[in-house]
């Protein structure tokens, strides 16, 4: 899985999580290195003390006055005859020493190292004992000396030769002294220190999950209340301002920068509203000032005509008056009319929603209708919603005269509405097989004053959606060029 995934909170307590387990190791790993170069250090320190120590020794008692034995190479094995046993035993190390053609003159087999001493050295090592000088702090002077290191049966051993001088500092023969390199101690005093060190980063660990939690809890606690906020964000209504407490600085200046925002966002919405609201009082008074114009261009037509044919002494003058008369009235009815219509348009519907029968009131919007093609199908003698009674049949009769316009009068009629249940909602199709809407049309269908007949107002399907959308519905449409359209009205079951 991906980190950026992860939410903030989650990869801010896992990088201190991550943090401490690191840091533990690193020091785990540092305290073992340590611990290593600190045994090598220890092991090389106690094997050259331990062999400066013999040295002085066995100088002691090749200078000594119970040496009565002419000191060179050949006497070695009769001076240090019984000596080199309580030398060994003193430093409990075992003592080789060789002449300086590498043959062994005598050996203390001490007991750390159960093997016969070779009775020879190799010549590798007498090679390197005569080219290896190093400088010693003690004496401050320069001396050969070689230390060879060799594992045998799982156990590191270092063995160190050097020079026994004479008075006059020359070789007098080879000191060999092997050494086992045993960690017991140093081993046990690491296991200890990384038991304890284990029981510390286990309360470091612990305290770190506890801080590491309130810490991201802490930061992140500023930018949920930011999202919260920015998720709840409208243009359609006020929105409220964050107020934090006690935050960091990045912090501030976004809750800053969103306040801003939100004071540019109010007053634009503002500005849109009221352009919207301009906009559409203009749409409307040039609605209304166009149909009104229709009606009133034939009614001016006919008192002209009627000043102008008018005879008191007609016979049929009667008959006239009656004629100019009906003529007249019908187009004040007209007007009348759209004035209505505007009117029931510019009304919201009442949110009076009652209990009813989806279906038995589609069949009372219905019978209006004396036309034969008009068929009605119903899932259920039943479908209960709430909704409002003359709402959802002005919903019904405007869709079904819709339907009834879009059908030429070349074609065979055809209309069916259907009433059923989906998803926990009520629908209501209405079908037709007229002309459909045009691809330019179709985001115009529910617009005020959009129309595509030769009368009427264009306000029947602004009328429907404005009504369904009113009781949490919705409103749409499936249509095909010639071969029909059919509207979906959704809602709500009760």
């Amino acid at each position: 899985m991906k980190l950026k995934k992860f939410s903030l909170r989650t990869r801010i307590f896992l990088a201190m999580i991550l943090l401490v387990l690191l840091a533990s190791v690193l020091i785990s790993a540092v305290a073992i290195y340590q611990y290593s170069e600190q045994s090598q250090d220890y092991h090389k320190g106690r094997l050259e003390r331990k062999e400066g120590s013999i040295q002085t020794h066995l100088k002691r008692v090749l200078n000594g006055r119970q040496n009565t034995w002419e000191v060179k190479t050949a006497n070695i094995p009769y001076i240090f005859k019984e000596e080199i046993y309580n030398i060994a035993d003193i430093h409990k190390l075992q003592i080789n020493l060789y002449d300086l053609e590498g043959g062994l003159l005598i050996s203390s087999k001490a007991g750390l190292q159960t093997e016969v001493a070779e009775k020879c050295l190799d010549a590798e090592i007498m090679n390197a004992i005569n080219n290896t000088v190093e400088f010693n702090s003690e004496s401050e002077l320069t001396r050969h000396r070689y230390v060879d290191k060799h594992r045998e049966n799982g156990e590191l051993f270092q063995s160190s030769y050097t020079f026994i001088l004479d008075q006059k500092s020359k070789p007098l023969a080879i000191l060999n002294i092997p050494y086992l390199e045993k960690d017991d101690f140093l081993q046990k005093e690491l296991e200890e220190f990384l038991t304890r060190l284990g029981f510390a980063f286990m309360f470091v660990l612990v305290t770190a999950i506890v801080i590491a939690f309130w810490l991201s809890k802490y930061i992140t606690k500023s930018l949920k209340t930011i999202s919260d906020k920015i998720n709840t964000t409208r243009l359609e209504k006020r929105n409220q301002k964050i107020d934090v407490d006690d935050t960091s600085e990045e912090i501030s200046t976004l809750v800053s920068s969103y306040n801003s925002m939100i004071d540019e966002l109010e007053e634009s919405a503002i500005q849109l509203a009221r352009s919207e609201r301009e906009q559409a009082w203009r749409e409307m008074a040039k609605q209304v000032a166009h149909e009104i114009k229709n009606p009133l261009t034939p009614m001016r037509l006919t008192v002209q005509n009627f000043q102008r044919k008018f005879n008191p002494e007609d016979e049929n003058i009667h008959k006239k008056v009656d004629e100019y008369s009906k003529t007249l009235i019908q187009q004040i009815d007209t007007m009348s009319a759209i004035a209505s219509a505007f009117s029931n348009f510019a009304k919201m519907p009442a949110q009076q929603s009652e209990t009813l029968n989806v279906v038995k009131i589609v069949k009372l919007a219905l019978d209006i209708f004396n036309e034969d093609y008009i068929v009605f199908q119903a899932e259920s003698e039943e479908i209960i919603a709430k909704f409002d009674r003359s709402q959802l049949i002005r919903v019904v009769t405007n869709l079904v005269k819709n339907s009834i316009q879009a059908i030429p009068e070349s074609q065979t009629p055809k209309i069916e509405i259907k009433v059923g249940t989906e998803a926990g909602k009520v629908f209501i199709t209405v079908a037709d097989n007229g002309v459909g809407v045009s691809e330019e049309n179709k985001n115009k269908v529910f617009e005020p004053k959009f129309t595509t007949k030769t009368s009427g107002m264009g306000l029947g399907l602004a009328m429907v959606k404005n009504i369904v959308e009113t009781y949490k519905g919705t409103i749409s449409f499936d249509t095909e060029k010639d071969k029909g359209t059919t509207f979906k009205v959704t809602f709500p079951k009760a």
